[in-house]
C-alpha cells in the first residue's frame, strides 16, 4: 500500500477532516485496484503485430463491453474480427468497476441481460482456464419505507415472469444473512440468491482470451481517429497506425464513445456523458465476514456494499454528482482521479448508519473513477441511423459488468441475423436523435440521471432537466390554462389540466403506487370526451410525407405495410410496418393525399426509428422523396360527440358521418385558416377529428375552436385521459403493447393484413406460416374484479398474469376505466407447453374457460379476460353487469 495512506485512517467521520484533508491530491499513479494479468497472451507489444489492412468488423474499445461483443461475434462464426484498444486492454472503466452482478434492474430487458451475464461469467473459467473471481454471494435490496418495499415487490413479480429466483424477506432474516447490517429502520428486503461478484479485469481477460482463441485479433495502444463512411456505409477505420478497410464498425469506446462518434466526417450521435463515481475500499476487517456474504444494496441510503479481499467495498450514487469531460479529453487510460472526501461524506455516513460496526475499520483507499450515463438511464445499443454498418454499445450507467455479457450477445445477434433474439427497443440507440446530442443537455441531464439510479421511481415520473426542448406553438397558451407536462422524445406533452382553485403544488409533487391525486381531474376530462368535446394537443406525433412522380410511393408502402394502401384519395389506413418475422417495426396511420402522395403518422418516439426503417428499404430513386414534416404541423385532437358541431360551425361544412365518414381526410378551412388536414379519427375509439394545422395557423385555429366550443362545453384534456380511453377500447399502442416481436395475428389485427391481395409485403410469409401453425400467445383485455381503487395498489404495467393459478403472461399497459369504473389491463397470455414440452397454439376456448388473476406487487386480484372490447363502450348504452359476459366467439 502507498505510504501516503496512513494505516491509522478509519471510517469514523469525526476523524475525516483531520486525517484526510492532506491527502486530497492522492493518486494511484497508474496502479490497478484489482490484481489481474496484463493479457499479454492476446495483446503483447502492439508494435510486433501489424495492423490488418482488411477486416470484416473493427471493434473499438478493449473493456468488458468490447471484448464481449468480440467474443459473441466469434461464437456466432464471424471471422476477420479486429478489436482495437487505445491504451492497455481493460485499462478503462473496467479496471475500476466494483464487480457486482445483479438482476435488480428497472426494466425487464436489463434483468435478462444481467441474468445472462451472470451465467456467462460463471462458465468462463471452465471455458478458458482463467480464474475470474466469480462468487455467487446473492444480494440484499433493502427497503427503509413501504413505498420502497412495494417497488421491490413489483421488481420481484417481474423476475418471477423471467424465472429468476428471489425471496421477499423480513428484517430479521436480513440480519441472519449479513451480520453487519443494522436492521432497526428496515421494513423488509428483496433477497436475490443468484447475484454474484467477480474480478472485472479477470472477466475481461477471459473474454479476450476466448475471443482470441476463436481468431479475433486484439491490438492495444492503437487509437481510432475516425470511421470512413462512403454513400452511407462504413468502409474503413483510420487509426494512428494506419487504415483498416471493413464492412462493420462497433463503437464500444465507453467514456469516449460520444467523441468518437463526432470525430468522423459523417457524425454519429452517441448521447452519453461522464460523471465521477466514488467507492471506498477498507482493509481486512478484524472479524471477517462469513464466506459468500451477500452484496447489500441500500437504495434509500444511496449506497451499495460488497465483500472485498477480507474487507468491504462501498460506493453509491449521490444527489449532487460531478459531471466530467464535458469539453472532451484525449486520455489513453483512465487513472484514478482526485479523492474528494467532502463529496463522499454523505455516502460514508449512510454506510456507517447501515453498518455501525465499521466505525473502527481501516481505510485502504477512496477510488474516484468515471462512469458514463445516458439521458434516460438505459444503455445505447444497435445500428446508428444514417450510417449502415456503424453499431454502438456504450453508456452502461454504472452497470457495465452486469450488462456486458447479455448486451454483447444481443448486439452480436443483431449484426448476424439483422435482429436480436429479444425486444431491445428500450435500449435501441434510435430512440434518440440529434436533439439529444447537445453537450449542455447531456451535462445537465446526467446530473439528474445518476441520483435517479437509486431514487424511488413511482409510475409516470418525469425528468426535470432538459425540458422545453421541443414544444408546440400552443405551449404557453396551454401552460397558462393549467397544463401539467410530460416529455416524450424531447417533446412537451400535456398530462392533464389543473382546474382553477386546485392546489398546484400538491399535484405536482404527487408520487404514489396507489390512487393518484389527479384521479378526479382526469376523470372529468374523460367524461367531457364522452359527453361533450375536448381538445388534446398531440403535436408530438411523428409525421412524414412520401411523394413520387409515378407509382413509386405506393409500391414502397405496399411493400412496407401489412394493410392495403391502394385506396381512394382521402382514405386513412391504419397499418403496421412489419419485419421479416411479421413483427411490428412501426404502427402508423397513412393518409392518401393524392395519387402519388402519402401522409404517414407514427408514434412520437418513432421519429428516428421509422425514418431509418423506411430509408433502409427505399430504392435509390430520384423520383421518390421522403420528408420529415413533424415540425410543420400542429396536431389537435377534438374528441367527443360535439366535435362535429364545433367544426361545422367553424367551416360551414357538414361534419356528420354520412358527409364525413370514419377514417377519412379532407383538406378544409377552419376559421380563417386554409389547408387544414381534418381526419375523422381520434386514436381512442371515441367520435371526433384530428386536425393537422400548419404551425403558423395553430394559435388562430386553437383560439377559434375554444371560442366556438364554449357553448358545447369544450375543455382541454391531456394524455392521461387519452390513455384511459384507448385502453378501455382495447387499443394497442406501439412501444407499450406492440413491438418487433408482436405480430398482427397475436393482437387481433388480422383484419389489417392484406392476405387477400396478391401483393408481397415484408412479413407476409411469416404471417402465413403463423396462421397455419397457430398463434402461441394472444393479446387480451383484463378487467379487474374485487379491486378497491381507493385502497389497493394500482396496476401500471409488467404485472404477472395467472390463469388457473399458473403463470400465463404479463401486462403491457393499464389504466382506470371511468366508464366501467374498474381497472383495465392489457397484456399477452400463452398456454403451457404440450406433453412433450412443445409450444401449444392458443385458442379462444383456452381464454374463455380460464380463471384469471393479475399480480400487483405480490397481491393477486381476480380478473375477467376478453379478446374484444365491451360493445357498450361503443354504443354508449349502459348495461347491467350481468349482461357483460366474455364472448370469445364473436368474430
Amino acid at each position: 500500500m502507498c505510504s501516503c495512506v496512513r494505516s491509522s485512517r478509519v471510517l469514523s467521520p469525526v476523524l475525516l477532516p483531520r486525517l484526510l484533508l492532506p491527502h486530497t491530491g492522492y493518486r494511484l499513479a497508474g496502479r490497478a485496484i484489482w490484481t489481474s494479468p496484463l493479457c499479454r497472451t492476446v495483446t503483447g507489444d502492439s508494435q510486433l503485430f501489424p495492423l490488418p489492412s482488411q477486416a470484416r468488423v473493427v471493434i473499438c474499445g478493449g473493456g468488458i463491453v468490447g471484448t464481449s461483443v468480440a467474443y459473441h461475434l466469434a461464437k456466432l462464426g464471424w471471422t476477420d474480427i479486429v478489436l482495437l484498444e487505445q491504451g492497455r486492454l481493460g485499462a478503462g472503466t473496467t479496471r475500476l468497476c466494483a464487480g457486482i452482478i445483479t438482476v435488480a434492474k428497472p426494466i425487464s430487458i436489463e434483468c435478462q441481460m444481467a441474468n445472462y451475464s451472470n451465467s456467462l461469467y460463471q462458465q468462463l473459467e471452465e471455458e478458458t482456464g482463467i480464474k475470474t473471481g466469480y462468487v455467487k454471494t446473492g444480494s440484499l435490496c433493502l427497503a427503509q419505507n413501504q413505498d420502497r418495499f412495494i417497488s421491490l415487490k413489483r421488481l420481484a413479480s417481474r423476475l418471477k415472469v423471467m424465472g429468476i429466483s428471489y425471496n421477499i424477506i423480513k428484517p430479521k432474516e436480513v440480519a441472519k444473512l449479513h451480520p453487519l447490517v443494522n436492521i432497526h429502520d428496515l421494513v423488509g428486503a428483496l433477497h436475490l440468491p443468484g447475484d454474484a461478484v467477480v474480478s472485472p479485469p479477470d472477466v475481461n481477460h477471459a473474454l479476450a482470451v476466448a475471443a482470441a482463441g476463436h481468431g479475433v485479433q486484439i491490438l492495444d495502444r492503437t487509437s481510432v481517429q475516425q470511421v470512413v463512411v462512403e454513400k452511407g456505409h462504413v468502409t474503413a477505420v483510420e487509426t494512428d497506425r494506419g487504415t483498416t478497410e471493413c464492412e462493420y464498425f462497433v463503437n464500444c469506446a465507453g467514456q469516449w464513445a460520444y467523441e468518437l462518434g463526432q470525430a468522423s466526417e459523417t457524425k454519429v450521435s452517441v448521447p452519453l456523458h461522464g460523471c465521477e463515481h466514488f467507492y471506498l475500499l477498507t482493509k481486512p476487517l478484524q472479524e471477517p465476514l462469513p464466506p459468500g456474504s451477500p452484496v447489500v444494496i441500500d437504495m434509500d441510503g444511496r449506497i451499495y456494499v460488497r465483500p472485498w479481499q477480507g474487507g468491504l467495498l462501498s460506493g453509491g450514487f449521490e444527489k449532487d454528482p460531478k459531471p466530467i469531460f464535458t469539453e472532451g479529453r484525449n486520455q489513453l487510460e483512465i487513472q484514478n482521479m482526485q479523492e474528494d472526501w467532502d463529496h463522499f461524506e454523505p455516502m460514508l455516513s449512510a454506510l456507517l448508519r447501515r453498518m455501525p460496526s465499521l466505525e473502527s475499520a481501516e481505510i485502504h483507499q477512496l477510488v474516484n473513477c468515471p462512469e458514463s450515463f445516458t439521458p434516460d438511464m438505459r444503455c445505447l445499443m444497435g445500428e446508428t441511423p444514417g450510417v449502415s454498418g456503424y453499431y454502438v454499445l456504450a453508456g452502461m450507467n454504472s452497470s457495465g459488468l452486469s450488462f456486458a455479457g447479455g448486451a454483447g450477445k444481443y448486439l452480436a445477434e443483431w449484426m448476424t441475423y439483422g435482429y436480436p433474439t429479444a425486444n431491445v427497443w428500450p435500449l435501441d440507440i434510435k430512440r434518440f436523435g440529434n436533439l439529444q446530442s447537445s453537450r449542455t443537455f447531456l451535462r445537465h441531464r446526467v446530473m439528474e440521471v445518476m441520483p435517479l439510479l437509486y431514487e424511488l421511481k413511482v409510475p409516470r415520473w418525469d425528468f426535470q432537466t432538459g425540458r422545453q426542448l421541443r414544444t408546440s406553438p400552443l405551449y404557453d397558451r396551454l401552460d397558462t390554462q393549467g397544463a401539467r407536462w410530460m416529455e416524450k422524445h424531447g417533446f412537451e406533452r400535456p398530462k392533464y389540466f389543473i382546474p382553477p382553485g386546485k392546489d398546484l403544488l400538491s399535484l405536482d409533487q404527487s408520487k404514489t403506487f396507489y390512487k393518484p391525486d389527479w384521479f378526479d381531474i382526469v376523470g372529468a376530462e374523460v367524461k367531457c370526451c364522452k359527453e361533450a368535446v375536448c381538445v388534446i394537443d398531440m403535436s408530438s406525433f411523428t409525421k412524414f410525407e412520401l411523394t413520387s412522380t409515378g407509382d413509386q410511393a405506393l409500391e414502397l408502402l405496399q411493400h412496407l405495410c401489412a394493410n392495403d394502401l391502394d385506396v381512394p384519395v382521402g382514405h386513412i389506413v391504419h397499418t403496421g410496418m412489419l419485419n421479416e418475422r411479421g413483427g411490428y417495426e412501426n404502427d402508423c396511420s397513412v393518409v392518401r393525399l393524392s395519387k402519388n402522395s402519402f401522409f404517414i403518422i407514427s408514434p412520437t418516439d418513432q421519429q428516428v426509428h421509422c425514418w431509418s426503417w423506411i430509408k433502409k428499404h427505399m430504392p435509390n430513386d430520384p423520383h421518390l422523396h421522403l420528408e420529415d414534416v413533424s415540425w410543420k404541423y400542429t396536431a389537435l385532437n377534438l374528441i367527443g360527440p360535439r366535435a362535429m358541431d364545433v367544426l361545422a360551425e367553424l367551416s360551414y361544412v357538414s361534419m356528420t358521418p354520412d358527409r364525413f365518414p370514419s377514417m377519412f381526410c379532407k383538406e378544409m378551412s377552419v376559421g380563417y385558416a386554409n389547408g387544414i388536414r381534418v381526419m375523422s379519427m381520434t386514436h381512442t375509439g371515441e367520435p371526433g377529428f384530428m386536425l393537422y394545422i400548419p404551425i403558423e395557423y395553430a394559435l388562430h385555429v386553437y383560439n377559434e375552436v375554444m371560442s366556438v366550443g364554449q357553448k358545447y362545453g369544450i375543455r382541454n384534456a391531456g394524455y392521461y385521459a387519452l390513455r384511459s380511453l384507448r385502453i378501455e377500447k382495447f387499443f394497442a399502442f406501439w412501444g407499450q403493447d406492440l413491438h418487433a416481436f408482436t405480430t398482427p395475428l397475436e393482437c387481433g389485427r388480422e383484419f389489417r393484413v392484406k392476405f387477400d391481395k396478391d401483393t408481397d409485403f415484408l412479413g407476409r410469409e411469416a404471417l402465413l406460416q403463423q396462421r397455419q401453425d397457430g398463434v402461441l400467445r394472444r393479446f387480451v383485455m383484463l378487467v379487474l374484479e374485487d379491486h378497491d381503487t381507493e385502497l389497493d395498489l394500482w396496476p401500471w404495467w409488467g404485472e404477472p398474469i395467472y390463469r388457473n393459478n399458473q403463470l400465463a403472461g404479463s401486462t403491457t399497459s393499464s389504466a382506470y376505466s371511468y366508464t366501467l369504473m374498474r381497472h383495465v389491463c392489457l397484456g399477452f397470455v400463452s398456454p403451457p407447453p404440450g406433453p412433450e414440452g412443445l409450444p401449444t397454439p392458443i385458442t379462444p376456448d383456452f381464454i374463455n374457460r380460464g380463471d384469471y388473476e393479475v399480480d400487483i406487487a405480490g397481491q393477486r386480484y381476480p380478473a375477467k379476460a376478453k379478446l374484444y372490447p365491451f360493445s357498450s363502450l361503443f354504443t354508449q348504452q349502459q348495461r347491467r353487469k350481468d349482461d357483460i359476459e366474455v364472448n370469445l366467439q364473436g368474430k
